[in-house]
């Protein structure tokens, strides 16, 4: 972080390059060169790294080799009038192979674009053209035969030592911690790369990709608590989405056995290291599935995302090993608390008030009409939850704090449920698919109830959606992936803002 009077002092001298930099772009538009779009680059740092990196000297002199790449500048450095070495990044790798240094002379790339790269700023954005060759010191460098201003940058980067030394500022101005920071550039580009294989793992497997409402009638598919809004031309109140669950089911009902989403949600809550207003999920359904199937085919999905994105399935996080290669290990709620926390007696955790009254020393005060499920899920989450480093299917849930789930029907009161943790955190949640139209119908009224009495993350009654039921959806097996904190993982980020690439913050002052 920088002080107050380290801002006081930098001020001044920022606003003296801006205003020299315009004072240069101004003498570039009089010129009428300003901004040019008729560059064509047709080759990439990356690619030139790979192609002709191992070649020696006399190799690309024997056969040379004429590139025409655009990037920015990053570095400059001029011997005297004739001659000058610059690099340019460009966006074609996250390491350093997706920068490659040009060379410029007076009798090559000529005196009137010798004088202009004089003037020319770091983070401007340059075209070069020219041939291939390497220096004493083995660089793969472009030798300029023309050079171009393709875009003027008005303001300076950072200091290449120190790059963008505040956090909150990195998230906030991303578009300069991605030209600065390699590290930036790799995480979004393993972001992109799990997503990727995540929608071809589902393809692969005759799942069809779909688009459900943003803009709800009635928020649900989630304990959550929403964000409001107005349509206009409706007169009606409307709702973010916060989970496409219940749209994604209307499908099933419709005769698509498979659907799946790669989902916006919207939830009106804390924001923390691992909570955004704002997060992507993948949700999935599949007819004639259960809990059970879908607890294998989840951890595929996770498996092959990481080597996707990682390169492999055995990840670190956090300095400490994860590995997704082996079988996820699955635990009962009450089991999770015996391993975790075994000085409690089976007798203790089968007494609802003597839970309740442990959960008040956590700070935790139970809704009234929190039965002994929802009871033994919460001492779960204050004793267990942050201990399960090893993938884990936490199953089992029970009906009260489960609206959408089908019961068991060999043990009473349970779902057939599960929630995944690894690192000691939630990412995924599935579950056998409720398709009793009765049953659902009074899962919902208990949630309006469970609203009435408080409980502002209950859900609605949705009308619709048991009219849907009514028409018969055959069985089915849904799971809801959170792709943001899955990515954590897999990049070995400690906060959640640090794989989105625009992360909500307060309004700057």
């Amino acid at each position: 972080m920088t002080t107050d009077l380290q801002e006081q002092a930098a001020a001044p001298d920022e606003n003296k390059i801006i205003a020299e930099r315009r004072a240069k772009l101004t003498a570039l538009r009089a010129q009428g060169i300003a901004f040019p779009n008729d560059f064509k680059p047709q080759h990439k740092a990356a690619d030139l790294h790979a192609q002709y990196g191992h070649k020696t000297r006399e190799e690309l002199e024997a056969e040379p080799v004429t590139v025409v790449l655009a990037g920015r500048m990053m570095l400059k450095r001029e011997a005297g009038k004739k001659a000058a070495f610059a690099t340019l990044q460009d966006a074609s790798g996250p390491k350093a192979d997706g920068r490659i240094q040009i060379y410029a002379t007076l009798d090559l790339t000529g005196e009137a674009a010798m004088a202009a790269l004089h003037h020319y700023d770091l983070g401007d954005i340059l075209g070069v053209t020219g041939t291939l060759f390497k220096t004493k010191t083995d660089e793969l460098t472009i030798k300029a035969t023309e050079l171009r201003l393709i875009t003027k940058s008005l303001r300076p980067l950072p200091d290449k030592f120190h790059g963008l030394a505040d956090q909150e500022t990195k998230y906030r101005q991303r578009y300069v911690d991605l030209i600065m920071n390699e590290e930036t550039r790799r995480t979004f580009k393993a972001r992109t790369a799990a997503i990727s294989s995540i929608r071809r793992f589902m393809e692969k497997n005759e799942f069809m990709e779909v688009e459900t409402p943003m803009l709800h009638t009635i928020p649900g598919g989630a304990a959550a608590k929403p964000f409001t809004t107005h349509h206009n031309a409706l007169d009606m109140q409307m709702y973010l989405r916060i989970a496409p669950e219940l749209y994604l089911k209307r499908l099933v009902v419709g005769g698509f056995d498979r659907v799946f989403e790669i989902n916006r949600n919207f939830r009106n809550e804390g924001v923390s290291i691992r909570h955004n207003p704002e997060f992507t999920m993948m949700e999935f359904y599949a007819a004639y599935t259960d809990y059970k199937w879908l607890m294998d085919f989840t951890e595929a999905v996770i498996r092959q995302a990481a080597v996707d994105a990682h390169g492999t399935a055995t990840l670190t996080y956090g300095g400490r090993e994860l590995d997704l290669a082996k079988p996820f290990h699955r635990l009962t709620i009450v089991g999770a608390i015996n391993k975790f926390a075994p000085h409690y007696t089976n007798e203790q955790l089968h007494d609802a008030e003597y839970i309740k009254a442990e959960l008040l020393k956590f700070g935790v005060k139970p809704h009234a009409h929190s039965g002994l499920g929802a009871l033994q899920l919460a001492l779960f989450e204050e004793t267990a939850e942050s201990q399960l480093w090893e993938p884990t299917y936490i199953i089992d849930y029970p009906v009260e704090v489960s609206p959408l789930a089908r019961a068991s029907d060999t043990v009473a009161g349970i779902t057939e449920r599960f929630e995944l943790f690894m690192v000691g955190r939630e990412i995924a949640n599935g579950f056998s698919e409720l398709n009793d139209a009765e049953d659902q119908s009074a899962r919902f009224l208990a949630q309006v109830a469970a609203k009435d009495a408080g409980d502002e993350e209950a859900m609605f009654y949705d009308a619709d959606y048991i009219r849907a039921l009514e028409y018969g959806m055959p069985p089915a097996g849904g799971c809801g992936i959170g792709i943001d904190r899955l990515m954590m993982i897999i990049t070995d980020s400690p906060n959640i803002r640090d794989v989105l690439l625009f992360p909500h913050l307060r309004r700057e002052e």
